[in-house]
């Protein structure tokens, strides 16, 4: 009898917590800290704090809250990765205007380049080793000579302020700027262990000019950004239903200057049952970046502008921001069309310590291809080039680049699991697996916060 109570009270609490979800209000502060006890295929564990804080006012504005500041300080322990960030995030701070800042710092001393234009970009002259897993992520550290041949090191530190006003119902114009400033150089290992930075694709690139001299240890640029958006969602972390559409500009005005095209369609469709059973949506992304005029340099060609940061990297093609199951920016090139898919289902919602929760699930589809290549005209005559041929210092065939792989469809699947407090601080798990051939990384596992749009 005492069961039979027990799982009484736990079914009326979950039936009673569907039925409560119009009468849920959040007024004044509140704040969502957690350790960073997360991990990623490219950098393992990661050990430190991030957290949000949200102001919801006299809550008329609840789930959207009137003012947002997001921290993050955590340190990664396979790939010794630091990252430093802050943003503040309002729609209420300046009247008729939205407002998006922040300043992001992050070291990364053993990071992976992986070569231009995705599926294209291999090695079949090397050791079977250079291309494993456990290379890839340093885990060579008794071989000799020390190699890691995707190896280098980068420091970057971004400022960024962005800014929309209202045109019509659900229209703002958008406008802002990104200070980008990079370090790049051969990697550094904290450990004892002296790696033969000479054989690595970092330099070899360098050394067949597919990564320019003025470019090989960073640079400097000042991005501006223009354009329009339309947006209808209910809520902004977690949509039910409508639409959040961007198009816009976006170039450098420094050194190497270009100009991108950037066009995202989002679409949040509620899938009605008649009665409660999940609060399913079915939501899609359509995106598409393009340089049409100029050249972007190589400290520049992994990012991905967006006008709102809903994560602190913007950065891919791979990883948890654009397709799923890829390693970090395993595809780098000048344009990519992407398409995002995926179910999103509540499992159970629940109040605790005067704090709303739910836990949904979401099975994903990402796919997408590249529109433009990067430097290939470079990596074509580099392969046939006789004079290049044993350049890296070992014995292969030394082809580091097939062009007939540039067009490859690159696909995933998966599935999520999340957590939300307050429809707003949301903790994320994804598991993905890549069919494309050459671009498989195993099970791929990434851990963070918010849904990836």
């Amino acid at each position: 009898m005492k069961k039979l109570t027990i799982i009484t009270l736990l079914l009326a609490l979950s039936l009673s917590a569907f039925a409560q979800e119009e009468k849920e209000i959040k007024k004044g502060w509140s704040f969502g800290l957690l350790p960073t006890a997360t991990f990623s295929a490219d950098n393992g564990f990661q050990a430190g704090a991030f957290g949000d804080v949200y102001n919801y006012g006299d809550g008329t504005t609840y789930p959207d809250p009137l003012h947002k500041i997001s921290w993050e300080a955590s340190y990664f322990l396979k790939s010794h990765r630091t990252r430093l960030y802050l943003a503040y995030d309002s729609k209420y701070l300046i009247p008729g205007m939205r407002v998006n800042a922040s300043v992001t710092y992050m070291n990364d001393p053993l990071y992976s380049f992986w070569g231009f234009n995705g599926p294209a970009a291999y090695d079949s002259g090397t050791p079977q080793s250079f291309t494993s897993v456990d290379y890839a992520l340093w885990g060579n550290r008794n071989l000799n000579p020390n190699i890691n041949y995707y190896g280098m090191s980068r420091q970057m530190l971004r400022i960024l302020a962005n800014v929309q006003g209202r045109i019509a119902d659900h229209l703002n114009w958008a406008a802002g700027v990104n200070f980008w400033n990079w370090n790049l150089d051969d990697m550094k290992d904290n450990s004892d262990v002296k790696y033969d930075n000479d054989i690595t694709l970092y330099k070899y690139y360098q050394r067949i000019g597919a990564i320019k001299a003025d470019e090989a240890k960073g640079g400097t640029a000042l991005e501006l950004n223009a354009g329009l958006v339309y947006d209808t969602r209910d809520i902004e972390a977690a949509p039910n239903r409508g639409i959040w559409a961007e198009a816009y500009l976006n170039g450098n005005v420094l050194d190497h200057r270009y100009l991108k095209a950037c066009v995202y369609f989002r679409n949040y469709i509620s899938i009605p049952f008649g009665f409660k059973v999940g609060d399913p949506v079915f939501a899609y992304r359509l995106a598409w970046q393009h340089t049409i005029a100029g050249e972007t340099p190589f400290y520049m060609i992994q990012n991905n502008p967006l006008l709102v940061q809903r994560n602190m990297i913007s950065e891919g093609f791979g990883s948890s921001n654009t397709i799923r199951g890829l390693r970090e920016n395993r595809i780098l090139a000048e344009g990519m069309a992407w398409a995002n898919t995926e179910l999103r289902v509540k499992l159970v919602k629940f109040t605790l310590a005067k704090q709303y929760f739910y836990i949904a699930v979401n099975p994903f589809f990402d796919a997408g291809i590249i529109t433009k290549p990067y430097r290939a005209d470079v990596l074509d005559k580099a392969m046939y080039d006789p004079n290049l041929l044993g350049i890296i210092g070992y014995n292969g065939t030394n082809q580091v680049y097939d062009p007939s792989r540039t067009k490859d469809l690159v696909y995933s699947a998966g599935a999520g699991l999340k957590i939300a407090m307050n429809q707003n601080f949301i903790v994320s798990a994804d598991f993905a697996r890549c069919f494309t051939p050459g671009l498989e990384a195993g099970l791929w596992i990434g851990i963070g916060i918010n849904y990836q749009f």
